[in-house]
């Protein structure tokens, strides 16, 4: 008999032991009540409690949770239906916050961020609702994350999942993004044949000058090479008509013959003329072309050697008469 009570007594013992003694996972925080009320937290590990005193309170996990936002429908301010869905992380930093000061906190934070959702949203048009998803996601972090933190709750992120327009707007936006792509094409392509005509103008443009200035050098030319002719022509002229002044009848046979052969050269030339009658009196035309070589031969000597001065009269100083012979 007394070893049954015994060995009951082991085994309340063993059972009340086992009980008291708790032991906290890695990644996780258990309050302690005694009697109902909040005493302490225990951190991850073994701990011993107070038998039928203290008891395990709340358990709180403290790893990253992640809470899915329900897809709601919001009205933008430019009076535009859009779905929104979103996903926040959350980390409990103080256990006997988040245990005790709100119930069912992932209910609590999905109700607090689709509420700021709709704030945040409804405040923006269409276009700058599905432009700025950073700025909605920053500006809900910054709200919800001020309203958990009284629960002992940092909210690590807050993203955007899914933005729908209703079907209507979606193809009202693909015909503008259609039309506004055509527009750069048009304008593109307007771009490229305005610089092409711009090019073609500047060409021409360097074509026409490049082709003046040619003109007018062939002009100077042609200028320069008349006058240098009419030059020669003129000191021709000049010697033969000091030759006739002085009475030299080759000089009057270099003009016959100058008009001779120019008009025989036209009468060669004439593209009407089958057959060339060649004049008698060639011998003529040699024998004057034999007086210009003597004319010119004449000339040169002239240019050459110049002519002595006669003698002067000692009384009268005029020049003395030669008396022939």
């Amino acid at each position: 008999m007394g070893f049954a009570v015994a060995g009951v007594l082991v085994v309340l013992a063993l059972i009340v032991a086992l009980g008291a003694i708790k032991i906290v996972p890695q990644g996780h925080e258990y309050t302690v009540e005694r009697f109902g009320r909040y005493t302490r937290t225990l951190k991850p590990g073994i701990t011993i409690l107070t038998p039928f005193i203290d008891a395990i309170g709340r358990k709180i996990s403290l790893m990253e949770q992640v809470l899915d936002v329900p897809r709601q429908e919001v009205i933008t301010r430019d009076n535009v239906t859009v779905q929104v869905d979103a996903i926040v992380f959350i980390q409990v930093m103080d256990a006997a916050a988040a245990a005790y000061r709100v119930e069912n906190l992932p209910y609590a934070i999905t109700q607090l961020t689709m509420t700021n959702l709709r704030t945040v949203v409804g405040n923006m048009e269409l276009d700058e609702v599905l432009s700025q998803r950073d700025h909605i996601n920053s500006r809900l972090l910054e709200v919800i994350d001020q309203a958990t933190s009284p629960w002992g709750v940092k909210v690590a992120r807050i993203e955007i999942k899914d933005l729908q327009p209703p079907p209507d707007i979606t193809n009202a936006m693909a015909r503008q993004m259609k039309a506004e792509r055509e527009r750069r094409a048009v304008i593109t392509e307007a771009d490229g044949e305005k610089s092409a005509a711009i090019a073609r103008a500047e060409g021409s443009k360097q074509s026409a000058i490049l082709q003046a200035e040619g003109r007018k050098e062939a002009a100077f030319r042609d200028a320069e090479a008349r006058e240098r002719s009419a030059q020669a022509e003129a000191t021709a002229t000049e010697l033969v008509s000091n030759a006739i002044a002085k009475g030299d009848v080759n000089a009057i046979n270099y003009f016959v013959a100058q008009k001779y052969v120019e008009a025989f050269g036209k009468l060669a030339e004439s593209p009407q003329q089958k057959t060339v009658i060649v004049p008698a009196d060639m011998a003529s035309l040699v024998g004057s072309i034999a007086g210009v070589a003597e004319l010119v031969k004449t000339a040169q000597s002239e240019n050459r050697a110049p002519s002595p001065q006669p003698p002067r009269n000692p009384r009268t100083g005029g020049a003395v008469p030669s008396t022939g012979g």
